[in-house]
């Protein structure tokens, strides 16, 4: 009986060291796994794990800026294009571009600007000479205190004209093949877009930066300007150019009035935010898609109209202006007109 008992006794002292021993290894494997991470962490600028970071982090304390650094980047295979507005926003392409900034001078306008709502008038020009109207809508601008604004070239008398386009949405793909001809012929034009249209159609938008192009601003939401605040008007005009700066590390300073609306007032809180407002001296009824006249209208009706120092507008829906663009141009040229921007009207 006392062998047994100690036979038994030696059986609990070997089973109590085996476990024993097999408890320091796991100790040793979990030290070394906490040591990985520490020296993980360490590599990585102390940047916490996003795990970690979205727990401790309380809502609203932590900036964008934080929350990037605290997440892992995204590997090739991840990173997908979103070219409609109904999905994600694309990787923004702000490359350091500040967010633009102003200061509404005289919200309540004490100064009593007229706020007089008018309707933009160019009349015909007839001859190669701009009607009177548009002569007189220059000076007139010309004549205001504290206003930037091109209607008609009047400080040379080159055969220079300013090719601009309205964009307030897309049809038919039209400007792709407006694009296409500008780049054919080696013209430079303005394209005034809304901000649905920038959120829609970011690859025509890409696009037209991309060729030296301009794009400009015609608000965010097409308001009648005369009819808003200076506050509200001027954040219609920054909505967009922020977007611009935002998405595509973008900015001008033009701007046109959505259907030509404007008041001395209006033109001036323009001006003040750093703007210059561009109206034309050359256009023709084309923005009734259901109400296209034929290539060889929209020829004849525009270059008929040409003049030294002309602000042609075009609207982009048109068909007819897309096919009779190349036409147009070519004219131009033939008639020694040359094609300037809007840098080198206002430098």
């Amino acid at each position: 009986m006392r062998k047994l008992l100690c036979l038994l006794c030696c059986v609990a002292v070997i089973v109590s060291m085996c476990s024993c021993a097999k408890a320091e290894n796991n100790s040793a494997e979990v030290i070394n796994s906490s040591s990985g991470e520490i020296s993980s962490e360490v590599s990585s600028q102390d940047a916490p794990s996003s795990s970690i970071a979205e727990e401790s982090e309380p809502a609203g304390e932590a900036s964008s800026e934080d929350k990037s650094q605290s997440l892992p980047a995204p590997s090739e295979e991840s990173k997908v294009e979103h070219p409609d507005e109904s999905s994600p926003e694309p990787e923004n392409k702000n490359d350091g571009m500040e967010p633009f900034t102003y200061t509404v001078n005289d919200p309540d306008n004490l100064r009593g600007l007229s706020t007089e709502k008018k309707g933009f008038s160019f009349g015909v020009a007839v001859g190669g000479k701009p009607h009177e109207q548009s002569v007189i809508n220059q000076n007139t601008f010309d004549g205001y205190n504290n206003v930037e604004a091109l209607a008609l070239d009047n400080k040379t008398e080159n055969k220079v004209m300013y090719l601009t386009f309205d964009n307030g949405y897309e049809y038919e793909n039209l400007t792709a093949d407006i694009l296409d001809t500008l780049k054919e012929k080696n013209v430079k034009a303005a394209f005034f877009i809304t901000l649905g249209y920038a959120k829609n159609n970011k690859a025509l938008v890409q696009r037209m930066i991309d060729e030296g192009h301009i794009v400009g601003n015609h608000s965010a939401s097409h308001p009648s300007f005369p009819n808003l605040t200076r506050s509200q008007m001027a954040e219609e005009i920054a909505k967009l150019d922020n977007y611009l700066r935002e998405n595509f590390s973008y900015t001008s300073p033009y701007f046109r009035f959505p259907s030509g609306e404007y008041s001395e007032n209006a033109l001036e809180l323009v001006s003040s935010i750093g703007f210059k407002s561009v109206f034309w001296s050359v256009a023709y009824a084309d923005w009734d898609t259901s109400s296209q006249k034929g290539e060889e209208y929209a020829f004849t009706t525009v270059t008929s109209r040409f003049h030294p120092g002309a602000v042609i507008l075009l609207h982009a829906v048109s068909r007819d202006n897309a096919k009779a663009l190349g036409r147009m141009i070519d004219y131009a040229v033939n008639e020694g007109y040359s094609f300037s921007t809007l840098d080198s009207y206002f430098k």
